[in-house]
């Protein structure tokens, strides 16, 4: 998915959800780690943003058809679970952004 009009394409994103917190990982190569960007927009919902290395365009895709170039990154990542926001933990290594986010106390998963 993207958005000419912001020239951003929207990651690779998953969410999986333990017993104790989700986790959410965002598929972003090519971007500066500095310019990455986390933040909870509502209680179950965080947006990823960052910017990157050096302009993609649709061609280096192989679609000759369209015309437009992106620069970053941007998508919302609903968390289907009650979280902690403000515990929220980022690491981004090879390429990956990882989110860590604690489950509220009380919501938690029985283990049979």
């Amino acid at each position: 998915s993207w958005d000419l009009e912001s020239c951003c394409l929207e990651p690779l994103c998953n969410v999986f959800v333990s017993a104790d917190e989700a986790v959410v990982t965002a598929d972003l190569p090519n971007i500066d780690p500095k310019t990455i960007k986390v933040k909870a927009t509502n209680a179950n919902t965080i947006e990823i943003k960052a910017s990157m290395k050096r302009k993609i365009r649709f061609h280096d895709f192989g679609i000759t058809h369209r015309q437009g170039e992106f620069t970053s990154f941007r998508c919302h990542v609903h968390i289907p679970v009650s979280v902690d926001m403000k515990k929220m933990k980022t690491q981004f290594k090879r390429g990956i952004l990882e989110v860590r986010i604690p489950r509220k106390k009380g919501y938690k998963i029985k283990v049979e």
